[in-house]
């Protein structure tokens, strides 16, 4: 029994290992990318930079990535995780998939929060003299604080249920507890409490998260 607590012990921290560090790098990629989404859009979808052609291909670039099933793209991406990390097997070579399939998803988030932000915020910081990067800086980002939280907890969310899919394939964590002490040796008690613990991560991931929005909306 101390072995199957030391092996839920184990996989919980490579679950939050992984997703910790995924989420770190998602939104090093993700808010830069999200960031150019919002300021080239057009002039009516509240673009302080209108480019047409450079906000087109961007979108369709982060669009293709968006759709890729998680599974498939781990197997696409295990040459570039070998490269990086030297295996493609395991909790830390799973960041790379898990941090490029989150990053197009950061990076909708980061432009549809940006563009909740009044217009006429950002016009009053124009008339006072500001600079693009100034207005994305203290205004921009400031206002839409709020929404960018709760889309950081909706990504961590969605990151928990992919390192629980990427055990399918040698990832690790809770997922690969669940599939090979759990569903192989037919332990349904394994499987039970792999799922409560991710159940319970959401969970408080989720409370956190809807509490520092709400103390941010508060603040304004």
């Amino acid at each position: 029994m101390s072995k199957l607590w030391m092996l839920v012990l184990q996989s919980t921290g490579q679950t939050l290992s992984m997703v910790l560090f995924s989420t770190l790098f998602s939104l090093l990629m993700g808010l830069p990318l999200g960031i150019l989404l919002s300021v080239t859009s057009g002039v009516e979808q509240g673009g302080i930079i209108p480019k047409p052609i450079l906000n087109n291909i961007l979108g369709r670039i982060v669009n293709v990535l968006r759709s890729f099933p998680f599974i498939i793209l781990m197997i696409l991406l295990f040459p570039l995780s070998r490269i990086l990390i030297g295996t493609s097997i395991g909790t830390t070579a799973t960041i790379v998939p898990l941090s490029i399939a989150a990053a197009p998803f950061v990076a909708r988030v980061i432009e549809t929060a940006l563009k909740e932000v009044d217009p006429g915020v950002v016009q009053a910081a124009r008339a006072m003299g500001s600079t693009n990067w100034q207005i994305v800086r203290k205004v921009l980002i400031p206002e839409a604080l709020p929404s960018l939280v709760s889309g950081v907890t909706l990504t961590i969310i969605n990151l928990i249920g992919y390192s629980a899919m990427a055990g399918a394939i040698g990832g690790g964590g809770l997922g690969d507890l669940a599939i090979r002490y759990g569903y192989q040796r037919f332990r349904g008690d394994v499987m039970v409490v792999a799922v409560i613990i991710i159940l319970v991560l959401v969970e408080i991931i989720q409370v956190i998260g809807n509490k520092i929005s709400s103390h941010l909306l508060a603040k304004r």
